[in-house]
């Protein structure tokens, strides 16, 4: 079932994207206090890297421009990934996992959960571990409510907490400028905040013709934990208006429980001019403009 080989020597290396809730409407609490969800999620074309090679015990390093604010130990998601797919899987060999990481911590765009998912995709093959695709995406789960879609890696309606996954529609090519102003927001927080009734799923069926009718689809829905992360972050605030306000944005919305907000644009040229416009505003500012994965990228 398990098992590394002299042979398998060479790194084993997995991408772990951003993940871009493009909207999110709270539905229902659970009476265990977990919130049920409806969410459009995508994945941007950029993120970061776990990569896996063989040794006697599990270790992580971690580098790369955030790895300042990650811890190493057993509380990192990466390092839970990997103890539970030893447990699970039975196995008894170690590896050593670098993450490389570029996304800021806590900041509404999946990246411990990415790098969860990237964990475990790699680990399978590592310690080729014969293990279904459904079965993984429960065991994700465990880990968190966001890793089940990043193992699923494609646009995807999300719903229950995470575990429902549904094909979106084929979408158009589509740029985002995704902008961090460097506060992390806890999730639970943020949750703990929500008020008012809860909204209606707000899925559809057909596929946007056009960027601009994705935005339009976009700007009929919302993010129903903007209110609450805006309250304990108000700089957040600050960052949608920013990114409304930048040359040829369709639509600002916040991802996930914040604070990364970001804008969609109908092409490359725009959304890079837009970032750059925004960097030079706000230089403390994490900016980039990336391409939504899997809808083939504007040009």
């Amino acid at each position: 079932m398990t098992g590394t080989e002299d042979g398998l020597a060479a790194p084993i290396a997995v991408e772990a994207p951003a993940k871009i809730n493009l909207y999110l409407h709270v539905v229902a609490r659970r009476p265990d206090g977990y919130h049920l969800l409806d969410s459009l999620m995508v994945f941007a074309g950029v993120g970061d890297t776990v990569t896996v090679t063989p040794a006697d015990a599990l270790e992580l390093v971690i580098d790369g421009p955030f790895a300042g604010d990650l811890p190493a130990g057993d509380d990192n998601l990466v390092v839970h990934a990997a103890r539970l797919l030893q447990q699970t899987a039975g196995v008894s060999d170690g590896a050593r996992v670098r993450l490389t990481k570029r996304l800021p911590v806590a900041s509404g765009i999946g990246g411990g959960s990415a790098d969860a998912a990237a964990c475990l995709k790699a680990l399978v093959r590592l310690w080729r571990v014969d293990i279904a695709d459904e079965a993984l995406s429960r065991l994700g789960l465990r880990i968190g409510a966001d890793v089940p879609v990043c193992l699923a890696g494609r646009p995807a309606f999300v719903g229950g907490i995470g575990e429902r996954l549904e094909p979106a529609p084929a979408l158009p090519p589509a740029w985002l400028v995704l902008a961090n102003p460097g506060v992390a927001v806890p999730t639970a927080a943020v949750f703990g905040r929500r008020q008012g009734p809860y909204s209606p799923p707000s899925r559809f069926d057909m596929a946007p013709a056009s960027v601009e009718a994705l935005a339009a689809l976009i700007r009929a829905r919302g993010n129903d934990l903007t209110e609450p992360a805006v309250g304990l972050a108000p700089v957040i605030g600050e960052v949608l208006a920013a990114l409304r306000a930048l040359t040829g944005s369709l639509v600002a919305r916040m991802s996930g429980s914040g604070a990364t907000g970001f804008g969609l644009f109908a092409d490359k040229a725009a959304a890079e001019s837009a970032a750059s416009d925004l960097r030079r505003q706000q230089p403390s500012w994490w900016v980039v403009a990336a391409p939504v994965a899997g809808t083939g990228q504007a040009g």
